[in-house]
Formats: structure tokens, sequence, C-alpha cells
């Protein structure tokens, strides 16, 4: 291991800082958020100090991962903990679309422990349907992968080849799905027209992590 004197006053903060994130969250910071935290604007910026991190051997990367940092002086094993690569999906038209390899963005990585089952997959909300159950637009949220639901669940299902999330009912041979936002609109939709993915089980949303 080389000497942290040989690290710059900024770089040896981006590191303790990835140190911090690990610890709390369970998962290394994004780009964004150590500029921020060190004062660097320019995304190219932290990208140079975090290059000069990694020929200096104190952290690891893998290009093809996104926030894949691994801190190598790691004596208490922060980087150690168990996590899934769950993939960002885009273009759900179908259940087929969740094993499509065009249809994955890139891949979030998430603890292991946060996961109640192993098939997870994760999209972007475009609407504010759901903006009383705090789901918001632009927000990714995660689902776990169902074939069928409880009533009350957040579900994420395929009607009229678009994916919704709605608050779930089954009434019947009918799906009442209820959305929550101001017009609190509700559609009641025949089981055979609705396809489940799944159910909400938490979410994440630009600089801020549920």
């Amino acid at each position: 291991m080389k000497d942290k004197r040989k690290l710059s006053d900024r770089q040896e903060r981006i590191l303790e800082y990835i140190k911090k994130t690990i610890l709390e969250k369970g998962y290394p910071p994004t780009v964004r958020e150590i500029g921020e935290e060190v004062g660097l604007n320019s995304p190219s910026s932290v990208h140079g100090q975090m290059e000069a991190l990694e020929n200096k051997g104190y952290i690891r990367r893998d290009p093809t991962k996104p926030r894949s940092i691994e801190i190598m002086d790691d004596c208490y094993s922060l980087t150690k903990r168990e996590v899934v690569n769950v993939p960002v999906l885009s273009n759900i038209t179908s259940e087929q679309s969740l094993y499509d390899e065009e249809c994955i963005e890139s891949y979030y990585p998430i603890p292991s422990e946060l996961l109640p089952n192993a098939e997870t997959f994760m999209f972007k909300i475009h609407d504010d349907s759901m903006k009383k159950a705090k789901i918001l637009k632009d927000d990714q949220v995660i689902i776990e992968r169902l074939t069928d639901a409880e009533n009350g669940n957040i579900i994420a299902a395929i009607v009229d080849d678009s994916v919704i999330v709605r608050r779930y009912f089954k009434e019947g041979g009918l799906y009442r799905l209820q959305s929550e936002s101001e017009s609190g609109s509700t559609e009641i939709i025949f089981a055979s027209q609705v396809k489940i993915l799944g159910r909400v089980i938490g979410l994440f949303r630009e600089g801020i992590h549920n």
C-alpha cells in the first residue's frame, strides 16, 4: 500500500468521503456527489482525481459497472458487502421486456440484504401519478419481481403495452388500479388485460437515497 502522504488534500478528502458513504449506505457515491462534496463542478475533474487515486493504488474501479469502487486499503471490509447489480430498464412494453438485453440501460448496485427477491429490476417514473405515495417523476423505482400482489400493494404492471405504477386492489375478476395524485384517478380493468410485473419495494431519487 502506498503512503497516504502522497495524496493531495483533495484526493484525501475524496477517498475519505467514498469510505464514509460506503460505510453508511453500502455503496459508493456518484461522480456528482463526489464533486459536490469536494467543490469540483466538472465531472471530468472528478474523474481525473479518481484516476489519480486508482493509479496510486488506493481504489479500483470496474469501467463496465456504475458506482463500482473498491477501497484497496479496506481494513474494515467496508466494500466487502455483497452487492447485486440491478438492471435499470427502459421501453418496457411486455413481460418479455424484462429479459431483453436491449431494454437494459445500465445497472445499479444495491446491497443484497436490501433486496427480498433475487429477481429485481428498476425503471424511471415518467409522471406524478403516484405523487401522494411519495413516488415522483424521474424517480427510479425498485421492483420485486412477482406475478401476483396483495391488496394495497403498489405494483408495476403492463396495461395497453405500457408499464404503469399504481396502487392495486383485486375485486373479483377485475383489478382496481388507483393513482395517488391530485386527480386520484382510478382504472377498473379486467384481470386478463393486466400483466403484473412486481411490487415497488423502494426507490432512488437524484441526490437522495430512500
